[in-house]
């Protein structure tokens, strides 16, 4: 198991057999493979990407000083140090400088539940307490760093990445297509796979496994945030003090760290306040672009640069590469490559190894700071706009089904964060259910409170973030990039979800402008054009890749007779759309990348 994701930790390596009846650990030798002096029921397996501490002294598992209690961390807890001289002069000694030990004994000090609710930063781990006879399993509150479950009678497995179980006696990988639907809607099935017994443990929860039993524990809840109104005079500079103080805190690093640039105002303003926690021109930042000027955000990527004295480093992606490395970040992804811009991720991760270890990105403000243009329609008249319009004509064809979920505010809302059109996915699937596909996400919606603006972006940290920050974890330790999200920050994520609505979704020059009170504080650092301009995200050409000669070739000589043969999905449609791409709608294309992700992602854990 922990061969197969090195990659996640190329520094040390660590196993602990634990034999629970006998109340007994051994360390284990990763080297030679060598068994351990008695049977263990439960292993801790590490790999580690040295951070903090470089020294032997940080190495996992780690065990407590009487050895009852033993531990494995992925990620950084930041506020880890703000404890240290608390325990110290409680009697706890420290053997490193690791933030790992210090979770450890904030865990021996408090006991799970208080150690839990104190960090703040981006975990998964695993603590197993002899005394209590209790493993514990933990992810942090957004699901920053994963931590898959495999549930099956007699065993419970766990792993950063689900492709370590196959390394399990008698286990393969078969298919859950329970979900489907709501796969082929949304892209994802929220904190699950469509592996069957295999689970995300649900950000914000911990497990708790006593005598083969297994408990999840809520620690955080997000629908307990934006109950403490900022007044429209404090927000900008509360905001900012929160995102300030949320960077210096995450440049806590023993290795280089550097910051994922895309031009855009999220990724602009985490590198503008970790350059001015740096010395002048010590900052290193890592850019993806693109030859057609329609993509790329070079001109803004060299303004940031050059205003900030920045080390800027820039890669341009091309077709070639994108589809030369498709199977292997499918690979790494191990879900059907939902997003065409995780390539570029991939790409811009494998490139900033060269440089540094750790990268800083913006992920997580459009969710928490209301970013994204459905915000702003969320605040005007669902019937009087020309999107209505414009909607109306898309779905003549299906017409009572579109107005069945349009005129339920909760559907229409679910449905706004949806990448395809149930009219799409039932040509890819004639049994295609939208009733099924949104059940779950609908009640989720309708359990959190607040206004319109502030249920969404609740909504979208618990559905749509998620499978983001998946992309952005896998593409980065793919490479043993340290990805981390100032945005997320805890105290960052309750300020900004207690701005108002009105506050975030405000007026600039009479145009209703999203993420406005970010916006402000970036037109402040790069001036006005820079802030306001239309968002374009981290877009990927995919009609001029798409009709490549390339791909063509490829589409129809393999992966279109694959779909076939498989017999989950309809080709006649699609083998249209991908001979057609140059006048595809966007949708169509969206759907042709699903239908190769899939396919590729099948052909890999499925026939293997």
């Amino acid at each position: 198991m922990l061969a197969i994701q090195q990659h996640r930790g190329p520094d040390d390596s660590g196993i602990v057999g634990i034999n629970t009846l006998a109340k007994k650990a051994f360390v284990g030798d990763v080297q030679n493979d060598k068994d351990f002096d008695e049977p263990c029921d439960l292993i801790f397996g590490f790999n580690r990407l040295s951070i903090l501490d470089l020294s032997p002294m940080g190495h996992q598992p780690m065990e407590s000083p009487d050895g009852k209690v033993v531990l494995i961390m992925n990620g950084e807890v930041y506020n880890a140090f703000d404890f240290k001289p608390e325990l110290e002069s409680k009697g706890h000694i420290f053997k490193s400088t690791s933030d790992t030990e210090i979770v450890l004994h904030l865990y021996l000090e408090y006991g799970i539940e208080r150690m839990i609710e104190l960090l703040n930063g981006m975990f998964a781990m695993a603590i197993y307490d002899f005394n209590l006879d209790t493993l514990f399993l933990a992810r942090d509150r957004f699901g920053i760093k994963p931590l898959y479950l495999l549930e099956q009678k007699g065993r419970l497995a766990f792993a950063s990445e689900m492709k370590s179980f196959k390394a399990l006696p008698d286990f393969k990988f078969e298919a859950d297509f329970s979900r489907l639907d709501e796969f082929l809607l949304f892209r994802n099935v929220v904190n699950n796979t469509l592996f069957k017994d295999i689970r995300n443990c649900t950000p914000g929860t911990y497990l708790s496994v006593h005598e083969g039993q297994l408990q999840t524990h809520v620690f955080y809840q997000i629908d307990s945030e934006g109950l403490q109104p900022i007044s429209q005079n404090q927000a900008k500079a509360s905001l900012e003090d929160a995102l300030k103080k949320s960077v210096a805190s995450q440049m806590i690093s023993d290795v280089k760290l550097g910051s994922q640039l895309s031009g855009g105002v999220d990724s602009s303003l985490v590198s503008y306040y970790a350059a001015k926690s740096l010395a002048e021109g010590n900052l290193e930042t890592i850019s993806i672009t693109f030859s057609d000027p329609k993509f790329t955000e070079k001109p803004y990527i060299d303004q940031v640069a050059q205003t900030l004295s920045l080390q800027s480093h820039q890669y341009e992606m091309n077709a070639d590469y994108y589809f030369n490395v498709l199977e292997k970040a499918i690979w790494h992804f191990e879900q059907p490559l939902n997003h065409p811009n995780t390539i570029g991720i991939f790409l811009l991760s494998e490139q900033a190894r060269k440089h540094v270890t750790v990268l800083l990105s913006g992920e997580g403000a459009d969710e928490s700071l209301a970013g994204y243009s459905r915000f702003v329609r969320a605040t005007q008249s669902p019937y009087l706009s020309k999107s209505f319009l414009g909607l109306l004509k898309r779905n003549k064809d299906n017409l009572w089904e579109f107005l069945s979920y349009y005129c339920q505010k909760s559907k229409r809302l679910v449905m706004e964060t949806a990448y395809g059109s149930p009219k799409n996915a039932r040509a890819l699937r004639k049994d295609f259910s939208l009733k099924k596909a949104i059940a779950s996400r609908t009640q989720m919606l309708d359990k959190l409170t607040g206004d319109t603006i502030l249920r969404q972006r609740k909504y979208e940290l618990l559905t749509y973030l998620p499978d983001l920050l998946m992309r952005q974890d896998k593409m980065s330790m793919a490479h043993s990039i340290e990805n981390r999200v100032p945005f997320l920050d805890n105290e960052m994520v309750h300020t900004s979800l207690n701005i108002p609505a009105h506050i975030v979704v405000d007026k600039h020059n009479q145009k209703l402008e999203a993420k406005a009170v970010l916006k402000e504080i970036c037109a402040d650092k790069f001036g006005e054009a820079f802030a306001y301009r239309d968002k374009m995200g981290f877009g990927i050409p995919l009609r001029s890749f798409m009709s490549s000669e390339g791909f063509q070739n490829r589409w129809n000589n393999q992966i279109a007779p694959a779909i076939s043969r498989r017999g989950l999905f309809e080709t006649s449609a699609l083998n249209q759309w991908v001979s057609n791409s140059i006048k595809a709608t966007p949708e169509q294309l969206d759907a042709i990348w699903l239908m190769l992700g899939f396919e590729l992602w099948a052909q890999q854990y499925l026939d293997a």
